[in-house]
């Protein structure tokens, strides 16, 4: 018999009395793991009248003390870092480093967490009339709800719930049901830790389960990360209902290559950077503007990208893993039939590969499109896959307006052993995460994740009481300066955020 994935209500594991399961399966094999719930109706209302009960007593407790169960909580997720791995990994499909990267990231978040008594104090003017002074407060919201998608099962979640309820919130979590087993055994270990009983409660299911908390009064704020239509839904449905909203959606990244660029680090990077994780990643680079003389790169580009081989996460020489279903499968090499009926030159074909032992694995290899244009829809959509469109430009200046004209505006970065060009880049470029000789800028938890435009809609604050609206943009700078006179394998590193 089939196993059944149980959900976090009033505390306790439990059984779903629903009628729909879903399989989850080893995407490396299609063999079915388990089965994963679609919440009843009256499921989701018991997990959330269970978290708004709860947060009458925990918003009471010392902030201190709830800093100090967070720092238990992160110790458990140290020391059971592997096993999470192992478990992310068997139902994504990433490699083993990747799993553990994905654990690692969310840990960070956990540590973090852990400081909130500083980051909740609020702010004192004294005499801001004649005996008269203002202090502001921070306080928690109340039933807080995470929305979050397979791609990274431990961080996203570990990106939500604990910033929430160290803040003195209760949290209701919907992961993917794709992976739910990840974000369950993060629940095992959050109880473990000594959290109160109902502080996070666990639901599993899709688009009615979803809407269902959309719609909910009890629910104060809504985080989700996900693709774009889904979070034009959410935060469309959310903000309707007088919720705070944060939604996360997609991305078209690009990387900028200068010809003064360091090229062989230039070319392990947008390897790496392209097919890592299958390319299933928001901050993936997945368009290559090759500037002036680095467009004779192109080649060695194709050869390093041939040699990002997928396999089996067991397999240490695995780069990467299968894709998460055998429908992302079939999207991703829609999309390559798409770029070639389009009049892009197809380099590298990852359609039809084949990895010994696993023959019914959902696997792309790496795919290379030149030729490029930003009419085509490889270029235009999020095609999710280990596929690097290149496109050639005269100058940075050409650049920068291409990007800044995408309706994306996740994450970029540009290459360059120029000081000039690189600030010139990172003021001028419209886009959140920005790296220089970085090629995947993903801010550490003391920076803000900030996407731009499509990519993001809402509320960076949306867990304090105390909301604050900024009408400038956040934009966080990731960098490793190369100066021309200082080698390249001893450059420092600096991180600026502005």
């Amino acid at each position: 018999m089939t196993r059944k994935v149980s959900m976090f209500i009033d505390g306790e594991k439990v059984t779903s009395q629903c009628k729909e399961w879903i399989p989850v399966t080893d995407p490396a094999t299609q063999e079915v793991i388990c089965e994963a719930p679609m919440a009843t109706e009256e499921e989701v209302n018991r997990a959330i009248a269970s978290a708004k009960k709860a947060f009458e007593t925990w918003k009471e407790v010392p902030v201190t003390k709830r800093a100090r169960m967070m720092l238990t909580y992160q110790h458990l997720l140290k020391k059971h870092h592997d096993e999470i791995a192992e478990i992310l990994a068997e139902e994504t499909g990433k490699n083993f480093e990747d799993a553990k990267g994905d654990v690692w990231r969310g840990i960070e978040v956990a540590e973090h967490a852990a400081n909130m008594p500083s980051l909740m104090m609020g702010e004192t003017v004294e005499n801001v009339a004649t005996n008269v002074d203002t202090y502001s407060i921070i306080q928690p919201l109340g039933v807080c709800a995470g929305i979050t998608p397979f791609n990274f099962p431990a961080m996203i979640p570990l990106w939500m719930f604990p910033m929430a309820v160290v803040c003195g919130n209760t949290f209701v979590l919907k992961p993917s049901e794709q992976d739910p087993n990840t974000p369950m055994r993060l629940a095992e270990l959050f109880y473990e830790a000594g959290f109160p009983k109902d502080v996070l409660q666990v639901i599993h299911g899709g688009k009615d389960q979803v809407n269902q908390i959309l719609n909910h009064e009890d629910i104060e704020a809504i985080s989700f990360v996900g693709s774009v239509p889904v979070g034009e839904h959410i935060y469309r449905t959310g903000t309707d209902n007088l919720k705070r909203v944060q939604a996360f959606a997609g991305a078209k990244n690009h990387m900028v290559v200068m010809p003064d660029a360091n090229k062989s680090q230039v070319i392990n990077n947008i390897a790496g950077a392209a097919c890592g994780a299958a390319g299933q990643r928001c901050m993936a680079i997945s368009v290559a503007l090759l500037v002036g003389e680095a467009q004779d790169w192109l080649p060695e580009i194709k050869d390093k990208m041939a040699e990002m081989k997928p396999g089996h996460w067991k397999k240490p020489e695995s780069f990467y893993g299968p894709l998460i279903s055998p429908q992302a499968k079939q999207k991703v090499e829609r999309m390559i039939d798409q770029g070639v009926k389009e009049g892009a030159t197809l380099l590298l074909d990852g359609r039809g590969l084949e990895v010994e032992g696993y023959p019914n694995g959902n696997w792309i290899g790496p795919t290379l499109f030149s030729d490029v244009t930003t009419d085509m829809d490889i270029y235009k959509t999020e095609i999710f896959g280990p596929v690097l469109c290149v496109i050639n430009v005269d100058t940075m200046e050409e650049a920068l307006e291409l990007i800044n004209n995408n309706p994306y505006g996740n994450g970029t970065s540009i290459f360059t052993s120029s000081g000039a060009a690189a600030r010139k880049f990172q003021h001028d470029i419209k886009v959140g995460q920005v790296g220089i000789n970085i090629p995947i800028p993903v801010p550490l938890p003391f920076f803000s994740f900030t996407g731009w435009r499509k990519s993001f809609y809402g509320d960076q604050h949306a867990y304090g009481k105390q909301a604050v609206r900024f009408y400038t943009e956040t934009k966080t700078i990731t960098a490793r300066w190369f100066e021309d006179d200082i080698p390249h394998d001893s450059a420092p590193n600096a991180t600026i955020n502005l």
